[in-house]
């Protein structure tokens, strides 16, 4: 299927060279209706790939979706998603938040200006994105917002899910894409967290110039730091497909064995769920390599591996589907998309259809600001050399020594003691009078009879804390804590889940042996 498109693009030479002289990089020349179709292809299949997954995400939790389990799939399948669970869609939703700015003011649009229109939508959000809608709209700002010292999600997945629109407004263009994951994903993410987020829009970005798997994957992979966990995890996947390329079952076993451990995540350390960017991209990654340019396999392997089973095939499918073109992708699938490419997204006012021609327009947009061409019927993509971001690690010299369970309220403050270098307290505010308004109620951290910080708690759930405190890069030893309202607050409580605990140094668990 991939050799029939090759005729409809082609390369030529950057400059000209003297005799011998080292082969130089060459520009891309794209037949307009590709470059479109490309487009329309990354969103199609994005969209595809998340409905397919939609009732077994997160059900299957270090393990994978058994073969004689089927999947289900149903005529105007897209449309009854939206109706019924909107939230499904926080794959494309938060994409095009950005793409709704970039388009208003432009591709130089400030990072506040992004910053903003992502901290006042009203649509649902969970983990790094939560936590950085909060830490936006409580004074603290874009730069460091998913950083985590201020974001205990920073590893999570949410950007590596988000940054789809980055490649797919950068056809071939990787340093473009790496500009604009440095203005939006910093808000929400850093380190693995933001690697991941940076390696997708890589690989949509270079399934415009590439039309095989494997070397897409190596491409891409150049922008992530080479010491860093996420790419040393991807190099394993690519190491392990290549010693077992049939059984895709085989390296999702390795995957498990050596990847699946979550240190940052408050609310899935010590937890079968993963949503750790580096591990589900793992899975991404492998789905492209054993699905091999076939758009259903593709699909049905990022789902059936299972913890985030519809953001994977999601981000699979919107690759490959970048690849393929939206004419290329199977009727099957698209017999369904079609009915739903009207509708508009929860909270956004753009449709499938709207997003096709905005993107196009930025793409065409991007490719003259890179010093391209646009013609009537064909453009001409400058080469980009990629260029590996700088590294940062999350939760260095922090591991996880226990998760201590509370489960209950209090009406005015929490005490507890612990020993370790790191402190996660989750759980919410709870509203005793639920007639009353929402409104802030400000809490103090404490620790060691020292104010840490004060911060302020919503019963409201999009602006909510998702953690009620934390606090890293502490001396590892014997610590008190202490969380309190810092005012009388008769309608409202502290309802304390539990508390994870960090040490300097990693844990090893001691097998008890009966002899």
């Amino acid at each position: 299927m991939l050799s029939l498109k090759l005729s409809l693009f082609c390369y030529i030479p950057v400059c000209a060279f003297a005799q011998g002289a080292k082969k130089q990089p060459l520009a891309l020349s794209l037949e307009k209706a590709v470059l479109e179709d490309k487009i329309k292809g990354g969103w199609a299949g994005q969209t595809i790939g998340v409905t397919y997954g939609w009732h077994t995400e997160f059900r299957y939790q270090g393990t994978f979706v058994q073969d004689y389990e089927r999947i289900h799939w149903e005529d105007d399948y897209v449309n009854r998603a939206m109706r019924e669970f909107p939230g499904l869609f926080d794959d494309v939703y938060v994409d095009l938040t950005f793409m709704e700015v970039l388009h208003r003011l432009g591709l130089e649009a400030p990072v506040d200006s992004l910053a903003q229109a992502f901290a006042k939508k009203e649509y649902e959000l969970w983990h790094a994105n939560q936590v950085a809608r909060y830490n936006l709209n409580n004074g603290i700002p874009p730069d460091k917002s998913g950083h985590w010292l201020s974001n205990p999600h920073a590893d999570d997945i949410d950007f590596q899910i988000e940054a789809d629109f980055a490649g797919l407004i950068s056809p071939a263009m990787p340093q473009a894409a790496t500009a604009i994951c440095e203005k939006t994903g910093k808000i929400i993410a850093s380190g693995d967290g933001y690697y991941g987020g940076l390696f997708v829009a890589h690989l949509y970005a270079q399934a415009f110039r590439t039309n095989e798997i494997k070397p897409l994957i190596e491409e891409a992979l150049q922008v992530v730091p080479t010491q860093s966990k996420f790419y040393q995890c991807i190099r394993d996947v690519l190491a392990w497909h290549a010693q077992e390329p049939s059984d895709w079952k085989e390296t999702w076993w390795q995957i498990q064995k050596k990847w699946s451990e979550d240190h940052g995540c408050p609310n899935f350390v010590f937890h079968p769920l993963d949503i750790d960017a580096k591990l589900n991209a793992a899975y991404v990654v492998m789905a492209l390599l054993y699905g091999n340019g076939d758009f259903f396999h593709t699909m049905d392997i990022a789902t059936r591996a299972g913890q985030d089973s519809d953001c994977n095939p999601a981000t699979a499918c919107g690759i490959l589907g970048t690849m393929l073109g939206y004419s290329y992708i199977p009727h099957t699938w698209m017999e369904t998309l079609k009915k739903a490419e009207g509708v508009p997204f929860s909270y956004s006012s753009y449709s499938l259809s709207d997003v096709y021609r905005v993107n196009v327009d930025l793409a065409m947009a991007s490719i003259v600001k890179a010093g391209g061409m646009v013609d009537k019927n064909r453009v001409t993509i400058p080469y980009q050399k990629t260029f590996q971001v700088p590294f940062e690690e999350n939760f260095a010299g922090h591991y996880p020594k226990e998760r201590v369970k509370v489960a209950k309220t209090f009406p005015k403050s929490y005490q507890f003691d612990f020993e370790g270098c790191g402190i996660v307290v989750s759980g919410h505010l709870q509203k005793v009078d639920h007639t009353a308004i929402d409104k802030a109620v400000q809490i103090g951290l404490y620790i060691d009879g020292q104010l840490i910080e004060t911060a302020n708690l919503f019963s409201n759930a999009n602006m909510r804390r998702p953690e009620l405190c934390w606090r890293y890069q502490l001396s590892d030893k014997k610590h008190r804590v202490e969380i309190k309202l810092l005012a009388e607050e008769p309608g409202y409580q502290l309802h304390v889940t539990d508390y994870l605990v960090y040490v300097s140094h990693p844990q090893i668990a001691i097998q008890h042996r009966h002899d």
